[in-house]
């Protein structure tokens, strides 16, 4: 026993109200009419398997009604604050013992599986997530997803799947939101009933609370990649082709402002990172995030995240406080992890004036929505510029717009390369230099496709070229199925 863990008041034993063990068996009178037939064999064997999973849910249910009693007696015995500079084992063990003299006072025989079980989820309920502990210790989820206590979806290889995790109730969900927004000082509630934050490991996390969410809290947290997937990586797994990446290679080294765009989970800041890779170590970066995802490898990078306002609704910095202030402080190309609103004139500006090969992610289905969203941006930042001034800035600061996609397969593509090449009139125009061309679906719903060349030779070409990447010219001639 760690005694110097538990706080110095004994607590009071938790009983085990009647109503959540599983009811004795009544006596029953013996029978004075003639008994039926015995059953037959089969008979036995289909009422076997029809009570197996009755008794198996009571003991469930049981089990995590022990659950939650061994945890409010473990916030009355253990002393929290002392807990914090003890070692992991130590404390398992302590929660082990205390977990012991509990199960022998309710006199609740447990089995080696089902004790070690406990112990591990009454660790997670005390130091960590509570159920959300092995979804975010599971590398190959990347999201997790609740819908009420009783409903927690993760997405594998890009497919939702029901999990098997489960909530008690609202309470028990809303303690962990509780758990997780505090530790970033923020707060959620009836007042304030959505969230933004990060978890300790750089997973985003978003939440919605009544009375805005109906059938209980809503969650979403989109897991932080403890690997960097560089451009070899993405070709390896069929995002793009090696064509493509030599494309790219030469955009971002010789200084090309490059916007990828894509819906949400489409792989767009993971392509930005993969870009990111073909930066040299020579410049100086600076990136603006919501939530800071971005892991560039260069030796010169400067971070920065905005914040939201505190409870007396001040406080806040955009992104575009971020921006504004980057500015001046001296980048060679500045990188912002999502362009959604005001903040894009200071984007356009910063391509505009001297901070070539800078980058960003904006939300859209295809390039030239892409640029619409722009212009709907500058709109929504209140400027009151004439549409063709709007446009004549998009198109001298945009070069290339990368469109990634998530397939119905659950598979991510890079749809297409275009380059904008200038105005025509009052028309932005561009140029499709690669894409991704589907020509059917298998049986199993997998699509069928292939990376292939426009046939247009680059507009950047020449540039290419005066920096050191003289692209071959079979490089953009059309590719059939390989």
């Amino acid at each position: 026993m760690f005694a110097r863990y538990r706080k110095e008041t004994a607590s009071k034993p938790v009983s085990v109200t009647a109503d959540q063990l599983p009811p004795k068996p009544e006596a029953t009178a013996p029978r004075i009419a003639a008994q039926p037939a015995p059953p037959t064999r089969h008979e036995v064997r289909q009422a076997a398997r029809a009570a197996a999973p009755d008794k198996t849910a009571l003991r469930k249910l049981r089990i995590n009604a022990l659950k939650s009693d061994l945890h409010k007696r473990l916030l009355e015995d253990l002393n929290l604050a002392a807990l914090e500079k003890a070692s992991e084992a130590e404390v398992r063990a302590e929660i082990s013992a205390i977990a012991a003299e509990a199960l022998s006072e309710f006199d609740v025989v447990l089995n080696n599986d089902e004790r070690m079980q406990l112990n591990h989820d009454l660790y997670f309920e005390v130091m960590g997530l509570g159920p959300l502990e092995p979804l975010l210790a599971d590398d190959t989820i990347n999201d997790i997803l609740v819908n009420g206590p009783k409903q927690v979806f993760v997405e594998r290889a890009g497919r939702l799947e029901l999990s098997d995790v489960t909530f008690r109730d609202d309470r028990h969900l809303m303690r962990i939101i509780d758990k997780i927004v505090s530790a970033v000082g923020r707060r959620v509630d009836e007042s304030n009933p959505y969230v933004d934050a990060r978890l300790a490991d750089g997973s985003r996390f978003n939440a919605m609370v009544s009375p805005v969410a109906v059938d209980g809290a809503l969650v979403s947290i989109r897991k932080f990649k403890k690997e960097k997937l560089g451009i070899q990586d993405l070709v390896n797994f069929g995002a793009f082709s090696p064509e493509m990446a030599l494309y790219l290679e030469a955009a971002v080294a010789t200084r090309l402002n490059v916007i990828v765009s894509g819906g949400t989970g489409s792989g767009k800041t993971t392509t930005l990172n993969a870009l990111s890779g073909f930066i040299g170590n020579e410049e100086r970066v600076l990136t603006i995030e919501d939530t800071a995802e971005l892991q560039l490898q260069q030796v010169h990078v400067g971070r920065m995240e905005s914040r939201p306002a505190n409870m007396e609704g001040k406080g806040a910095v955009t992104q575009r406080d971020c921006l504004r202030n980057a500015l001046r402080m001296r980048p060679d190309r500045i990188i912002v992890g999502e362009t959604r609103g005001e903040e894009v004139i200071d984007m356009l500006q910063a391509m505009n004036t001297g901070h070539d090969g800078s980058m960003t992610t904006i939300h859209a289905n295809n390039a030239r929505d892409g640029i619409s969203r722009l212009e709907n941006m500058v709109a929504m930042a209140g400027l009151d510029m004439p549409l063709r001034a709007v446009r004549s800035q998009i198109g001298s600061a945009v070069n290339l717009i990368v469109q990634v996609s998530r397939l119905q397969d659950g598979s991510r593509r890079m749809m297409s390369i275009t380059e904008i090449t200038g105005m025509e009139g009052e028309i932005i125009t561009m140029q499709e230099i690669f894409r991704f061309e589907r020509t059917g679906l298998e049986p199993g719903g997998k699509i069928v496709g292939h990376f292939t060349a426009t046939g247009l030779r680059s507009h950047f070409a020449d540039r290419f070229a005066r920096w050191g990447y003289d692209l071959p010219a079979t490089l953009y001639e059309p590719t059939g199925p390989r």
